[in-house]
């Protein structure tokens, strides 16, 4: 039996998602997501996102309900891609576009600035949050202004990955810490 998430608000509010088992992949909890999306309410409008550890895909359809123009989702597991695009193909959306393949290495092939960035990689490799910032600064993926939002575990520091990052947003539930920084260009 395959678990399910639903979209918590926008035009697919109540709508389930299916949620294939595997390894590292825990959708983002509707508790935090609420607390995310209340965030980013004023930037969502027309915005552009990437998720670099789509999953699900939760994060990245809840912000199309909400008001986003386009997601781009990164994905290596094979099931999870499937998924992704099953779950596209049932929202009838094309403007979830799906890139197979490792986070850090598809950032390069991107076509794309983005207004709002998701990084929460699996808990087991927490060294991909730095690795995938850094190469989304150095192939230029970030608007001025641009939000970035990181997840990692409670039990761990985490330290922004660049300088021309700053916090806007911190907070903890559970086991999971969360938090909005600023993409302020680079320096």
């Amino acid at each position: 039996m395959k678990s399910q998430v639903r979209i918590i608000g926008g035009k697919w509010r109540g709508r389930k998602l299916l949620v294939v088992d595997a390894e590292g992949l825990r959708p983002t909890p509707d508790r935090i997501r609420e607390t995310l999306f209340n965030w980013l309410a004023q930037d969502l409008r027309d915005a552009t996102l990437l998720d670099c550890f789509a999953g699900s895909g939760v994060l990245g359809f809840e912000a199309l309900s909400r008001g986003a123009r386009w997601v781009t989702a990164l994905e290596q597991h094979p099931r999870a891609l499937a998924n992704l695009q099953a779950q596209a193909e049932r929202l009838e959306t094309s403007a979830f576009e799906i890139v197979a393949g490792d986070a850090t290495d598809s950032i390069a092939q991107l076509q794309r600035k983005y207004d709002i960035v998701f990084i929460d990689p699996p808990y087991a490799e927490p060294h991909l949050r730095e690795q995938v910032f850094n190469q989304l600064e150095v192939q230029n993926c970030l608007q001025i202004g641009a939000k970035v939002y990181f997840e990692w575990p409670a039990s761990e520091d985490f330290d922004l990955p660049s300088a021309s990052l700053r916090w806007l947003k911190q907070k903890s539930a559970s086991q999971v810490k969360y938090a909005i920084a600023e993409w302020q260009g680079s320096r």
